[in-house]
């Protein structure tokens, strides 16, 4: 690792190197990096390196951080009216992103009836401007795929927030939604059962536990479309699609169940062993769970019925008994 020492040292003396490198004294830290202790001499004495993006302490020299994000703008404002100061030049745009269905780089004429300089306009130019802003938004949709992409993803906006998605996954299933745009599987299907269908195949890629019911639920299509189109994006795209812990479901049914916390760690002890010896294969993992965690409650004495279990994770009692007396016969449970 790289030691500042010397040059923490010798930046008083060095006019030429101040000159070239701009070093600050704790300017440029955010409020959550002056409670920032060096780990080896315990001092909050950071110096931050605007050049390199570095955080040093400057009694040890010890290089904290080496991954820290410029706040200041990239280039010089000339769009600045008289009223404005430079605190509020910005930096560069957004990122681009699959989730949207020009990735991000169209442009966007503004809706203001001002200049640069803060004047107003004229009527014959805003006419223009309303002109050009019309078609500007009429060649970014001007295909039918464009068309198509831009439902899909407004809707995929609306699905993140009701599935708590992450930003990971929805680049995942715009880019899965993508890979199906191109070959043509969306024609003759609904928009909604095959977005469902790419949300499905995310989360199993990425280890989310969120059920084929439970997709279809928030997205308002039919189990058996969902079914269906996710069977043929596996087909067609030759995805290989992991096989589901049941181990993330035990959380999840047992907080709709409410279940204490005892019960939970008795239940995942349970289930490691149930994966351990390959009784889970071929098997509902809501089911499953929910078996597990009747077992584990009956050894914890905590109160609850097979109905309110099987309610929690969407199965009938007879999959629960089922899966019960199974584990029992194969554990050697007592």
């Amino acid at each position: 690792m790289v030691s500042y020492l010397n040059i923490v040292s010798k930046l008083d003396k060095n006019d030429d190197y101040k000159g070239k490198r701009k070093i600050s004294f704790n300017s440029q830290l955010s409020d959550s990096d002056n409670t920032m202790l060096c780990s080896i001499c315990k001092s909050n004495q950071i110096i931050t390196d605007t050049e390199s993006g570095e955080l040093i302490c400057s009694k040890c020299g010890q290089v904290i951080s080496d991954k820290v994000q410029q706040a200041g703008p990239e280039w010089q404002n000339f769009t600045l009216s008289s009223n404005e100061s430079n605190d509020s030049r910005s930096r560069v745009g957004m990122s681009t992103s699959l989730a949207r269905h020009d990735m991000g780089l169209s442009t966007i004429i503004g809706r203001t009836d001002r200049d640069a300089s803060g004047q107003k306009i004229d009527a014959v130019m805003r006419t223009t401007m309303d002109r050009l802003r019309t078609w500007d938004y009429r060649t970014q949709i001007r295909s039918a795929t464009d068309r198509n992409l831009r439902n899909a993803f407004n809707r995929l906006d609306i699905l993140k927030d009701r599935l708590g998605l992450s930003d990971s996954i929805v680049e995942k299933v715009a880019y899965i939604y993508r890979k199906a745009q191109e070959r043509q599987l969306v024609r003759g299907r609904t928009i909604s059962g095959v977005l469902a269908a790419a949300i499905y195949i995310a989360c199993r890629e990425m280890g989310i536990s969120r059920t084929l019911k439970d997709i279809a639920t928030y997205s308002n299509v039919k189990f058996k479309e969902v079914a269906k189109s996710y069977r043929l994006l596996c087909l067609e795209l030759d995805l290989k699609i992991p096989i589901v812990d049941p181990m993330n479901y035990i959380a999840k049914v047992a907080n709709k169940a409410n279940l204490s916390e005892k019960t939970k760690r008795q239940a995942a002890e349970i289930m490691d062993n149930v994966v351990k010896k390959e009784v889970s294969v071929g098997k509902n993992p809501m089911g499953l769970a929910a078996s597990v965690l009747y077992i584990s409650s009956m050894k914890t004495g905590e109160n609850i019925t097979q109905g309110d279990l099987s309610n929690a994770a969407g199965v009938t009692e007879v999959t629960l008994r089922n899966r019960y007396k199974d584990l029992m016969n194969r554990l050697e449970l007592n």
